[in-house]
């Protein structure tokens, strides 16, 4: 009987990151367990912006909405964006130069952004952190970790970090 070898040469890993101490822990967690020195490591970090907001002339108050203000929004999200990419780069150069970063930013449902992205690149596993809501908070918010472990293809690894369990 002729032996399989399981070993892929290549492992593409899914990180999904926010401003959340949550999911930098998750992302230190997975390249402390997950990575190989016998694969080429690839580590996309994956931020979903939430959907911009549809603006009238006019908002709830009757406040009109200057052109710079929503400029100064759009702006705050990119460097919001900047910000927890930054941050996780920082924590994967603390790792093994064996490892290729990539970036991916998203907007929408993160629900649906997380589960396309990773079905539509192939992913090899998908690592989340998790926020630790109680019973009525993750039943009024949903949980986005419980979503993409039911629908995406991949495995998915759910980190909670210590000081929440």
């Amino acid at each position: 009987m002729e032996a399989v070898n399981l070993k892929k040469k290549q492992c593409k890993i899914v990180v999904a990151v926010d401003e959340s101490a949550e999911s930098m822990y998750a992302l230190s967690w997975c390249l402390s367990n997950l990575m190989s020195q016998a694969t080429i490591n690839t580590i996309v970090l994956l931020y979903v912006k939430p959907p911009p907001p549809v603006y009238s002339s006019l908002d709830v108050a009757g406040y009109i909405f200057s052109g710079d203000v929503i400029r100064a929004l759009e702006a705050y999200g990119n460097d919001l964006v900047n910000s927890v990419m930054g941050r996780a780069e920082d924590i994967c150069g603390k790792f093994s130069s064996n490892i290729k970063v990539d970036r991916l930013v998203g907007s929408g449902d993160a629900r649906d952004v997380i589960c396309n992205i990773v079905d539509k690149i192939k992913a090899d596993t998908l690592v989340m952190g998790s926020h630790g809501y109680g019973f009525f908070k993750r039943a009024i918010l949903g949980s986005v970790s419980d979503h993409c472990a039911k629908h995406v293809k991949c495995p998915v690894v759910i980190v909670k970090h210590p000081e929440k369990i």
